[in-house]
């Protein structure tokens, strides 16, 4: 159940126990969801049988849906970083990682691959729609396609890794 806790200073704070806004916690969150999802899509095509080629039309959906699932929680992210928080340093003032600046260094590092990863989605996505026939099956393009699914995949694994540390270091220590 979701509840919001508020501070002494009337600050609404997320539904984690943590000084992290309710965006936060939900992103924070929904990345324990996201990548055991992505691995289990990239596990379909990557361990499918010949015959089993409807794993690769499984594979697409499931990248379609978590690419559009992603695009609307970066959107709401962004929304709610800018119009509803706006302040998230005042939240994180209060660990002992944020006077020594180790929080921003986190969030700098984090950010490094929390940017190209949504062009990366982008790009091997839009290319596997031009470039795979339908319904999808094995091509010319699908070595090239693995290049960019595997960069793209560590990148978002790199975004929840660097994600988790810097609100573990902002919100919660």
């Amino acid at each position: 159940m979701l509840f919001l806790a508020q501070t002494a200073s009337n600050d609404f704070h997320g539904f984690l126990p943590t000084r992290g806004s309710v965006m936060l916690d939900f992103v924070f969150v929904a990345l324990f969801a996201v990548i055991p999802v992505l691995a289990s899509s990239i596990w379909l095509v990557k361990f499918r049988k010949p015959a089993e080629l409807h794993k690769c039309e499984w594979h697409k959906w499931i990248q379609l849906a978590l690419g559009a699932i992603l695009l609307v929680a970066v959107t709401a992210f962004e929304v709610d970083m800018r119009f509803i928080t706006k302040d998230w340093r005042s939240l994180a003032e209060a660990s002992p990682f944020y006077a020594s600046k180790i929080v921003d260094y986190s969030l700098w590092i984090h950010l490094c691959f929390a940017i190209p990863t949504p062009l990366l989605w982008i790009f091997v996505i839009v290319r596997a729609l031009q470039k795979f026939p339908k319904p999808v099956a094995p091509c010319e393009y699908s070595s090239r396609h693995m290049m960019w699914g595997r960069i793209a995949a560590t990148a978002m694994f790199m975004t929840a890794v660097t994600g988790w540390v810097f609100y573990w270091l902002a919100f919660v220590a």
